[in-house]
């Protein structure tokens, strides 16, 4: 199973965007029985510490880093109902009652911590969502403070990058409240047990890179998650929290 599970993380891996500091690049996935870190990670060694990277121009980026918290392992799903602007169609949570595992996004327009991701978040996705993995994208920025996160620019965002998951917009911001995010991106992965609302077994990064540190984008940490839930085995509760942008509150909300 060890095997086969690894096989998985590695072809997911795989599927995303080369990295921009290195000529060549293979993602190597070492995946325990468990699904607990990899011995290598344990040692502080990296599969890439060996190749040589091209100097790369280093890209400061100027924003608030916020880091995803406060959510326990085991928090159940939260309803919601909310609209696709892309579609004009209101999904909710019981749309995705039938999948056996449930990736919740937090993301925005604007973000460049979004940004840095947005195209392999959506590699991703396509991946999983063949394996099974239900997806949904929601947006819950004020466009009071950030016009360019309202629904009108989140439907030409989701039709340029032909986002294959919903793209939900929470005008409100309740359903933020509700599943108690508080940056962009940040990521809730949930497991169906039996007839049992979505159970909460990973809240934590895509991976380690940042748009301003160089490291290369793999999806390793989200990846691992998925492909524990998918093979039903259980998921380490050591887990790095999603860095990013703060949400967006509306002015003079008090939280």
């Amino acid at each position: 199973m060890a095997a086969a599970t690894g096989a998985v993380s590695s072809a997911g891996a795989r599927l995303l965007s080369p990295p921009r500091t290195l000529t060549t690049f293979r993602a190597f996935l070492f995946v325990s029985s468990t699904c607990s870190p990899s011995i290598s990670s344990k040692l502080g060694l990296s599969p890439l510490q060996h190749m040589k990277s091209v100097p790369a121009r280093k890209l400061v980026i100027r924003a608030a880093r916020t880091e995803s918290k406060g959510v326990s392992l085991g928090f159940r799903a939260p309803h919601f109902q909310l609209p696709e602007p892309l579609t004009g169609k209101m999904w909710k949570l019981e749309d995705f009652e039938s999948y056996p595992a449930l990736l919740v996004m937090f993301i925005c327009n604007h973000c460049p911590f979004v940004k840095h991701l947005k195209k392999d978040i959506v590699k991703l996705s396509n991946f999983y969502m063949k394996k099974g993995l239900a997806v949904v994208a929601i947006s819950s920025n004020s466009v009071a403070t950030h016009p360019q996160d309202g629904p009108q620019f989140m439907a030409e965002e989701a039709k340029l990058l032909n986002y294959p998951f919903p793209y939900l917009y929470d005008e409100s911001q309740e359903v933020a409240r509700d599943f108690r995010a508080v940056c962009t991106p940040e990521f809730f992965l949930f497991k169906k047990d039996g007839r049992r609302p979505f159970e909460l077994v990973y809240h934590g990064q895509f991976d380690d890179s940042r748009p301003s540190n160089n490291v290369p984008v793999t999806g390793r940490d989200l990846s691992l998650a998925i492909d524990c839930v998918l093979s039903a085995q259980p998921i380490s509760s050591v887990q790095k929290p999603s860095v990013g942008c703060s949400i967006k509150w509306h002015p003079g909300t008090n939280l």
